[in-house]
Protein backbone atom coordinates (compact mmCIF):
# COMPACT_ATOMS: atom_id res chain seq x y z
CA UNK A 1 0.00 0.00 0.00
CA UNK A 2 1.53 3.43 -1.11
CA UNK A 3 0.10 6.82 -0.33
CA UNK A 4 0.28 7.54 -4.47
CA UNK A 5 -3.62 8.46 -4.36
CA UNK A 6 -4.94 11.66 -6.00
CA UNK A 7 -6.70 13.44 -2.80
CA UNK A 8 -9.64 14.18 -5.15
CA UNK A 9 -11.19 17.58 -4.95
CA UNK A 10 -14.25 19.63 -3.72
CA UNK A 11 -16.03 20.75 -6.84
CA UNK A 12 -18.87 24.07 -6.87
CA UNK A 13 -20.91 24.75 -9.63
CA UNK A 14 -23.16 27.73 -9.60
CA UNK A 15 -25.90 28.79 -11.84
CA UNK A 16 -26.86 32.38 -12.05
CA UNK A 17 -29.64 33.66 -13.39
CA UNK A 18 -31.78 37.08 -12.77
CA UNK A 19 -28.93 38.46 -10.70
CA UNK A 20 -28.91 35.95 -8.50
CA UNK A 21 -27.26 32.39 -7.95
CA UNK A 22 -30.26 30.12 -9.15
CA UNK A 23 -28.84 26.60 -8.40
CA UNK A 24 -25.65 25.46 -6.37
CA UNK A 25 -24.46 22.15 -7.10
CA UNK A 26 -21.46 21.09 -5.07
CA UNK A 27 -19.47 17.37 -4.87
CA UNK A 28 -16.66 16.01 -2.83
CA UNK A 29 -14.90 13.89 -5.29
CA UNK A 30 -12.35 12.21 -3.16
CA UNK A 31 -11.50 8.51 -3.02
CA UNK A 32 -12.35 6.05 -1.17
CA UNK A 33 -8.74 5.26 0.33
CA UNK A 34 -10.74 2.43 2.67
CA UNK A 35 -11.35 0.34 -0.20
CA UNK A 36 -7.58 -1.22 -0.35
CA UNK A 37 -8.22 -2.40 3.06
CA UNK A 38 -10.25 -5.62 2.91
CA UNK A 39 -8.19 -8.82 2.92
CA UNK A 40 -5.16 -6.90 4.65
CA UNK A 41 -3.83 -7.98 8.08
CA UNK A 42 -5.81 -5.66 10.25
CA UNK A 43 -2.33 -4.79 12.69
CA UNK A 44 -0.59 -4.01 9.34
CA UNK A 45 -3.13 -1.98 7.29
CA UNK A 46 -4.28 0.35 10.57
CA UNK A 47 -0.58 1.05 10.73
CA UNK A 48 -0.12 2.34 6.71
CA UNK A 49 -3.61 4.00 6.78
CA UNK A 50 -1.96 7.53 7.61
CA UNK A 51 0.53 7.40 5.07
CA UNK A 52 -2.77 7.85 2.52
CA UNK A 53 -4.04 11.27 4.51
CA UNK A 54 -1.89 14.27 3.22
CA UNK A 55 -3.77 16.31 5.89
CA UNK A 56 -5.08 14.86 9.62
CA UNK A 57 -2.32 12.48 9.83
CA UNK A 58 -2.24 12.20 13.73
CA UNK A 59 -6.11 12.37 14.00
CA UNK A 60 -6.46 9.44 11.29
CA UNK A 61 -3.60 7.34 12.60
CA UNK A 62 -5.28 7.39 16.03
CA UNK A 63 -8.96 6.53 14.52
CA UNK A 64 -7.52 3.80 12.86
CA UNK A 65 -5.94 2.13 16.17
CA UNK A 66 -8.84 3.18 18.46
CA UNK A 67 -11.59 1.68 15.77
CA UNK A 68 -8.98 -1.66 15.66
CA UNK A 69 -9.08 -1.53 19.25
CA UNK A 70 -12.65 -1.34 19.63
CA UNK A 71 -12.67 -4.43 17.46
CA UNK A 72 -11.14 -6.34 19.38
CA UNK A 73 -13.52 -5.13 22.43
CA UNK A 74 -12.08 -2.31 24.35
CA UNK A 75 -13.89 0.64 24.77
CA UNK A 76 -11.93 4.47 25.38
CA UNK A 77 -13.91 6.60 26.66
CA UNK A 78 -14.03 10.43 25.15
CA UNK A 79 -10.27 11.74 26.38
CA UNK A 80 -7.71 14.16 24.82
CA UNK A 81 -5.28 13.00 22.81
CA UNK A 82 -2.13 14.91 22.86
CA UNK A 83 -0.56 14.47 19.28
CA UNK A 84 -3.77 14.77 17.64
CA UNK A 85 -4.79 18.35 19.75
CA UNK A 86 -1.41 19.25 18.54
CA UNK A 87 -2.22 18.64 15.04
CA UNK A 88 -5.34 20.61 15.81
CA UNK A 89 -3.66 23.68 17.03
CA UNK A 90 -1.12 23.51 14.36
CA UNK A 91 -4.17 23.56 11.90
CA UNK A 92 -6.10 26.32 13.52
CA UNK A 93 -2.86 28.38 13.66
CA UNK A 94 -2.06 27.94 10.00
CA UNK A 95 -5.93 28.94 8.96
CA UNK A 96 -5.85 31.88 11.06
CA UNK A 97 -2.70 33.44 10.87
CA UNK A 98 -1.79 32.69 7.79
CA UNK A 99 -5.25 32.20 5.60
CA UNK A 100 -7.52 34.63 7.38
CA UNK A 101 -5.68 37.78 7.00
CA UNK A 102 -5.66 38.14 3.60
CA UNK A 103 -9.72 37.36 3.37
CA UNK A 104 -9.55 40.52 5.75
CA UNK A 105 -7.51 42.47 3.64
CA UNK A 106 -4.59 42.47 6.29
CA UNK A 107 -0.77 40.61 5.61
CA UNK A 108 -0.13 37.23 6.45
CA UNK A 109 1.19 36.81 10.40
CA UNK A 110 4.62 34.92 9.18
CA UNK A 111 6.49 35.37 12.01
CA UNK A 112 3.70 35.26 14.48
CA UNK A 113 2.67 31.62 12.71
CA UNK A 114 6.47 30.82 12.99
CA UNK A 115 6.47 31.58 16.51
CA UNK A 116 3.05 30.14 17.53
CA UNK A 117 3.84 26.66 15.83
CA UNK A 118 6.85 26.38 18.11
CA UNK A 119 5.03 27.82 21.53
CA UNK A 120 2.03 25.08 20.73
CA UNK A 121 4.53 22.23 20.42
CA UNK A 122 6.26 22.99 23.52
CA UNK A 123 2.89 23.55 25.34
CA UNK A 124 3.71 27.45 26.15
CA UNK A 125 0.39 28.31 26.44
CA UNK A 126 1.23 32.27 27.83
CA UNK A 127 3.01 33.33 25.06
CA UNK A 128 0.06 32.29 22.85
CA UNK A 129 -2.00 33.98 25.30
CA UNK A 130 -0.18 37.16 24.66
CA UNK A 131 -0.57 36.57 20.95
CA UNK A 132 -3.91 36.09 20.46
CA UNK A 133 -4.50 38.76 22.75
CA UNK A 134 -2.36 41.35 20.88
CA UNK A 135 -3.11 44.71 18.54
CA UNK A 136 -2.95 42.69 15.32
CA UNK A 137 -5.25 40.08 16.47
CA UNK A 138 -7.54 42.73 18.04
CA UNK A 139 -7.38 44.09 14.16
CA UNK A 140 -8.31 41.09 12.44
CA UNK A 141 -11.50 41.05 14.90
CA UNK A 142 -12.65 44.28 14.48
CA UNK A 143 -12.74 43.24 10.53
CA UNK A 144 -14.14 40.27 11.26
CA UNK A 145 -17.43 42.03 13.22
CA UNK A 146 -17.79 43.87 10.72
CA UNK A 147 -18.44 41.43 8.15
CA UNK A 148 -22.23 42.24 6.95
CA UNK A 149 -23.26 38.57 5.30
CA UNK A 150 -26.28 37.04 6.76
CA UNK A 151 -26.78 33.69 6.80
CA UNK A 152 -29.83 33.01 4.34
CA UNK A 153 -31.11 29.81 5.53
CA UNK A 154 -30.45 28.23 9.01
CA UNK A 155 -28.09 24.92 8.47
CA UNK A 156 -27.90 22.33 11.14
CA UNK A 157 -25.23 21.33 13.25
CA UNK A 158 -24.30 18.24 14.54
CA UNK A 159 -24.58 17.53 18.04
CA UNK A 160 -21.13 16.96 20.01
CA UNK A 161 -21.19 13.27 20.33
CA UNK A 162 -18.54 11.01 21.64
CA UNK A 163 -18.13 7.50 19.73
CA UNK A 164 -20.82 5.56 22.24
CA UNK A 165 -23.36 8.45 21.91
CA UNK A 166 -22.47 8.00 18.12
CA UNK A 167 -24.03 4.81 18.11
CA UNK A 168 -27.99 6.42 18.94
CA UNK A 169 -27.43 8.36 15.55
CA UNK A 170 -26.27 5.62 13.35
CA UNK A 171 -25.83 1.84 14.87
CA UNK A 172 -23.88 0.90 12.00
CA UNK A 173 -21.80 2.79 8.90
CA UNK A 174 -22.51 1.60 5.18
CA UNK A 175 -20.66 3.21 2.05
CA UNK A 176 -23.25 5.21 1.16
CA UNK A 177 -23.42 6.67 4.28
CA UNK A 178 -19.45 7.76 4.00
CA UNK A 179 -20.37 9.81 0.73
CA UNK A 180 -23.19 11.45 1.79
CA UNK A 181 -23.82 11.09 5.58
CA UNK A 182 -26.94 12.91 7.02
CA UNK A 183 -27.98 12.99 10.95
CA UNK A 184 -31.99 11.95 11.40
CA UNK A 185 -32.28 12.38 7.74
CA UNK A 186 -30.50 15.46 6.63
CA UNK A 187 -27.25 16.88 5.76
CA UNK A 188 -25.74 18.88 9.00
CA UNK A 189 -22.60 20.84 9.66
CA UNK A 190 -19.51 19.91 11.82
CA UNK A 191 -16.39 21.35 13.00
CA UNK A 192 -15.14 23.66 16.07
CA UNK A 193 -18.66 25.69 15.74
CA UNK A 194 -20.06 22.67 16.94
CA UNK A 195 -17.58 21.81 19.66
CA UNK A 196 -17.80 25.51 20.71
CA UNK A 197 -21.90 24.78 21.01
CA UNK A 198 -23.30 27.19 18.93
CA UNK A 199 -26.64 26.99 17.67
CA UNK A 200 -28.07 27.96 14.48
CA UNK A 201 -29.66 30.92 16.42
CA UNK A 202 -26.76 32.18 17.40
CA UNK A 203 -25.36 32.09 14.07
CA UNK A 204 -24.35 35.76 12.25
CA UNK A 205 -23.12 34.03 9.02
CA UNK A 206 -21.29 30.96 7.97
CA UNK A 207 -17.93 33.19 7.84
CA UNK A 208 -18.31 35.20 11.16
CA UNK A 209 -19.23 32.23 13.02
CA UNK A 210 -16.74 29.55 11.99
CA UNK A 211 -13.40 32.00 11.93
CA UNK A 212 -14.36 33.04 15.50
CA UNK A 213 -14.95 29.30 16.94
CA UNK A 214 -11.79 28.50 15.77
CA UNK A 215 -9.68 31.24 17.16
CA UNK A 216 -12.01 30.58 20.09
CA UNK A 217 -10.13 27.45 20.55
CA UNK A 218 -7.06 28.34 20.28
CA UNK A 219 -7.88 30.78 22.96
CA UNK A 220 -9.05 28.11 25.66
CA UNK A 221 -5.62 26.47 25.01
CA UNK A 222 -3.88 29.24 25.53
CA UNK A 223 -6.02 29.83 29.19
CA UNK A 224 -5.96 26.19 30.09
CA UNK A 225 -9.99 26.19 29.53
CA UNK A 226 -9.09 23.26 26.66
CA UNK A 227 -11.77 20.11 28.24
CA UNK A 228 -12.69 16.71 26.55
CA UNK A 229 -15.15 17.37 23.65
CA UNK A 230 -12.75 19.99 22.46
CA UNK A 231 -10.13 19.79 18.96
CA UNK A 232 -8.27 16.17 19.93
CA UNK A 233 -10.65 14.58 22.04
CA UNK A 234 -10.76 10.84 20.95
CA UNK A 235 -12.94 7.90 22.00
CA UNK A 236 -13.72 4.32 20.55
CA UNK A 237 -16.27 1.92 21.13
CA UNK A 238 -17.25 -1.64 20.14
CA UNK A 239 -20.44 -2.61 18.49
CA UNK A 240 -20.07 -6.06 18.07
CA UNK A 241 -18.12 -8.92 18.59
CA UNK A 242 -14.96 -7.98 15.72
CA UNK A 243 -16.52 -4.46 14.88
CA UNK A 244 -15.51 -1.08 16.04
CA UNK A 245 -15.92 2.11 15.81
CA UNK A 246 -14.16 5.52 16.46
CA UNK A 247 -14.67 8.88 16.64
CA UNK A 248 -11.87 11.67 16.55
CA UNK A 249 -12.39 15.62 17.10
CA UNK A 250 -9.87 17.00 14.46
CA UNK A 251 -9.72 20.60 13.17
CA UNK A 252 -12.34 20.50 10.83
CA UNK A 253 -14.77 18.45 12.79
CA UNK A 254 -16.03 15.06 13.65
CA UNK A 255 -13.72 12.15 11.96
CA UNK A 256 -15.38 8.41 12.09
CA UNK A 257 -13.49 5.40 11.55
CA UNK A 258 -15.28 1.94 11.62
CA UNK A 259 -13.57 -1.12 10.85
CA UNK A 260 -15.03 -4.84 10.55
CA UNK A 261 -12.69 -7.99 11.04
CA UNK A 262 -12.70 -11.69 9.95
CA UNK A 263 -10.02 -13.28 12.70
CA UNK A 264 -6.66 -10.71 12.12
CA UNK A 265 -8.08 -9.89 8.82
CA UNK A 266 -9.90 -6.75 7.68
CA UNK A 267 -13.24 -7.56 6.02
CA UNK A 268 -14.81 -3.78 5.71
CA UNK A 269 -13.52 -0.70 6.53
CA UNK A 270 -15.54 2.67 6.44
CA UNK A 271 -14.35 6.27 7.14
CA UNK A 272 -16.32 9.32 7.22
CA UNK A 273 -14.14 12.29 6.66
CA UNK A 274 -15.80 16.23 8.27
CA UNK A 275 -15.42 17.24 4.37
CA UNK A 276 -18.25 14.94 3.70
CA UNK A 277 -20.43 16.59 6.12
CA UNK A 278 -19.46 20.13 5.28
CA UNK A 279 -19.62 19.58 1.47
CA UNK A 280 -22.19 17.68 1.09
CA UNK A 281 -24.42 18.20 -2.20
CA UNK A 282 -27.49 19.28 -0.08
CA UNK A 283 -25.61 20.90 2.74
CA UNK A 284 -24.78 24.08 4.31
CA UNK A 285 -22.57 25.35 1.46
CA UNK A 286 -25.47 25.59 -0.60
CA UNK A 287 -27.61 26.90 2.00
CA UNK A 288 -25.04 30.09 1.86
CA UNK A 289 -24.53 30.29 -2.05
CA UNK A 290 -27.85 29.82 -3.12
CA UNK A 291 -29.81 33.37 -3.77
CA UNK A 292 -26.88 35.15 -3.54
CA UNK A 293 -26.39 37.94 -5.18
CA UNK A 294 -24.58 37.34 -9.17
CA UNK A 295 -24.32 40.93 -10.38
CA UNK A 296 -20.54 41.45 -9.92
CA UNK A 297 -18.93 37.94 -10.38
CA UNK A 298 -16.00 38.96 -9.16
CA UNK A 299 -17.85 40.26 -5.82
CA UNK A 300 -19.28 36.77 -5.98
CA UNK A 301 -16.44 34.40 -6.43
CA UNK A 302 -15.02 36.03 -3.51
CA UNK A 303 -18.03 35.10 -1.59
CA UNK A 304 -17.46 31.69 -2.71
CA UNK A 305 -13.57 31.71 -1.62
CA UNK A 306 -14.41 33.21 1.72
CA UNK A 307 -17.69 30.69 2.31
CA UNK A 308 -15.33 27.42 1.33
CA UNK A 309 -12.50 29.08 3.68
CA UNK A 310 -14.86 29.03 6.45
CA UNK A 311 -15.33 25.25 5.96
CA UNK A 312 -12.18 24.49 5.31
CA UNK A 313 -12.25 21.18 2.80
CA UNK A 314 -9.21 18.49 3.22
CA UNK A 315 -8.26 18.61 -0.73
CA UNK A 316 -8.16 21.51 -3.09
CA UNK A 317 -11.32 23.02 -4.76
CA UNK A 318 -12.72 24.66 -8.08
CA UNK A 319 -15.26 26.55 -8.86
CA UNK A 320 -17.09 26.35 -11.81
CA UNK A 321 -20.03 28.26 -13.79
CA UNK A 322 -23.03 26.52 -15.33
Amino acid sequence: MTPNFDTGRVRVQLTCADGRVSAVQVSSERPDVAMVLPGRMADQAVQQLPLLFALCGQAQARAAVLALVAARGEECVPQLDPNVQREVLREHLWRCLLDFPPLMGETALQQEFVSAMKWAAEGNRAELHVLLNSPRIATLHQRLHQIKEQHPIPSRLLPRLDARRSLAEWPRLSAKFCRLPDWRGKPAGTGTITRQQQTEEKIKSLFFSRWLARFGELQDWATGDDQVGTGGTVSAVPIAPGIGRSLVETARGILMHEIVLDGERIADYLIVAPTEWNFHPQGILVDQLLGQKAMDRDVLQQHVARAVAALDPCVPWELEWA
